[in-house]
């Protein structure tokens, strides 16, 4: 009997085995390959392969009924599936881009791809949590692989900053977390949700909801949403640019799910004694994402805000806490990845032949000297921005909707308002691309890094099509979550 039931658990777990023990084999193929540079190609390629053979396994092998692995620790239901699936490919996507940018920086080590295979490691563990131990420990592993990529480029005095920075706050985040996961064990007696929320019941003590308050902040932190963003503009700045764009989705998909999955179900009772929170977190991030932005001219830092604003509006979807809200949020983190992954890939293509620029003024005439690369960025940034009818705009349609649903009137006014101010850096970037005279000759883009970055423009509009099929699924996910 216990065979079977172990059995049981390694199949729920197969994507996060793979990972686990792909990654250590991949670190010793680095290890004994002499080279630096082939073993980081390898070692690359190699990584991108058991990314999507991670994914594909969450969506085939994984049994569809999912269950319970580890005593509980851990839950497979759709709506972890899904989201694992979504973080390996926005995962494999990055590295793909990495590995051109890596090389001509002289920064193409096998220890990236290792590293990243690591992080998803734990932020597959993230989005099936069902313990508060089983929750940090795959924060943690998240976090620890995260703080040595941001400062990967060692020789630079900005990618260092970076890394100091992350690692520092991150540390506090961490220690939010730890607090309240400490409070809410302290007086509901358990670590697993389903007992939490037997504690919680109808009417949760004031400890319980100090304690959900810090994990809370903790998370928050790991979304950048505001008051805790602080570390972001500056680490997507300073980190480079691969790294950046890894940030910008997969953890923001893991941590976000996450979060949803903590309000839902251990504290899915006590509706009222977050959501307020959750209010004044989104409406904060929509705010200091749609006014910070503006005045950005480094477009590194510009995204920054712009992820920050962005996540406020998935946290408005939290807010409404109705199933409604959720299956909108998994349909906006997707098509809000699709965007962003395509709005790095032409940063990466920034390149003269002095080396990478990061300015938005570097765009200027793009239209003249690159037309592909200019009419991918419009539609991007038509689309991140909700222009009426590219699939960005579906995504916040319907976090709209959700809202309303719950009767969050004047949350949704907040968040289209802040549209139409964050509207206008998105447009400066157009108009900088079409109307100003060349900056420069950008040289030709490597070809995984022109792919990503016309795919995604084209799929701003070709996925219009196709965005009811993304809704069917997250709705399939969402369901008995709520």
């Amino acid at each position: 009997m216990t065979y079977d039931i172990l059995a049981t658990d390694l199949l729920l777990l197969t994507p996060e085995l793979m990972l686990a023990i792909g990654a250590m084999a991949l670190l010793m193929l680095g290890v004994f390959i002499k080279k630096d540079e082939t073993a980081a190609k390898w070692v690359s390629l190699l990584t991108i392969g058991l990314l999507v053979a991670a994914g594909a396994a969450a969506l085939f092998l994984v049994p569809g009924a999912g269950g319970l692995a580890f005593s509980g620790a851990f839950v497979f239901d759709p709506f972890a599936l899904f989201s694992k699936v979504a973080i390996c490919g926005a995962a494999a996507l990055a590295l793909f881009l990495a590995g051109p940018y890596l090389k001509a920086e002289r920064l193409a080590r096998f220890e990236f791809s290792v590293l990243v295979a690591l992080a998803v490691l734990g932020m597959a563990m993230m989005v099936s949590a069902n313990d508060l131990i089983s929750l940090y420990m795959g924060v943690e592993l998240q976090s620890l692989a995260l703080y040595v990529l941001a400062a990967f480029n060692r020789d630079s005095l900005r990618a260092s900053e970076a890394g100091l920075k992350y690692f520092v706050l991150g540390a506090l985040s961490s220690g939010l977390l730890l607090y309240g996961a400490s409070l809410v064990y302290g007086f509901s007696g358990a670590t697993g949700f389903d007992a939490i929320a037997a504690a919680v019941g109808d009417n949760p003590s004031v400890g319980l909801v100090f304690g959900l308050v810090f994990l809370i902040c903790g998370l928050a932190f790991k979304v950048s949403a505001a008051p805790f963003h602080m570390w972001t503009p500056d680490v997507y700045e300073g980190a480079p640019t691969p790294v950046t764009a890894f940030f910008a989705t997969a953890p923001k998909m893991a941590a976000m799910i996450l979060l949803a999955r903590l309000l839902y179900e251990p504290f899915g009772n006590a509706v009222d004694s977050w959501q307020q929170v959750i209010w004044v977190i989104a409406a904060l991030s929509m705010a200091v994402g749609a006014f910070g932005a503006l005045t950005q001219n480094n477009i590194k830092r510009l995204m920054a805000y712009s992820s920050i604003g962005n996540m406020g509006y998935a946290l408005v979807a939290v807010a409404a806490a109705s199933e409604t809200g959720l299956w909108a949020l998994l349909a906006f983190m997707i098509l809000y990845m699709v965007g962003v992954i395509g709005a790095f890939g032409v940063i990466l293509a920034m390149r003269t032949p002095e080396g990478m620029v990061e300015e938005v003024d570097d765009l200027s005439g793009l239209s003249q000297t690159r037309p592909g690369l200019a009419w991918s960025m419009t539609g991007i940034m038509f689309s991140i921005g909700g222009l009426p009818f590219l699939v960005g705009f579906f995504g916040k349609l319907f976090i709209f909707y959700a809202a309303v649903q719950a009767g969050l009137i004047w949350l949704v006014v907040i968040a289209a308002l802040a549209s139409v101010v964050a509207a206008a850096y998105y447009l400066r970037i157009v108009r900088v691309i079409w109307f100003n005279e060349p900056a420069h000759k950008f040289v030709a883009a490597p070809t995984p890094v022109g792919l990503v970055a016309n795919l995604s423009g084209l799929a701003t509009v070709l996925l219009v099509p196709l965005a009811a099929i993304v809704f069917m699924w997250a709705r399939g996910a969402s369901i008995g979550l709520i």
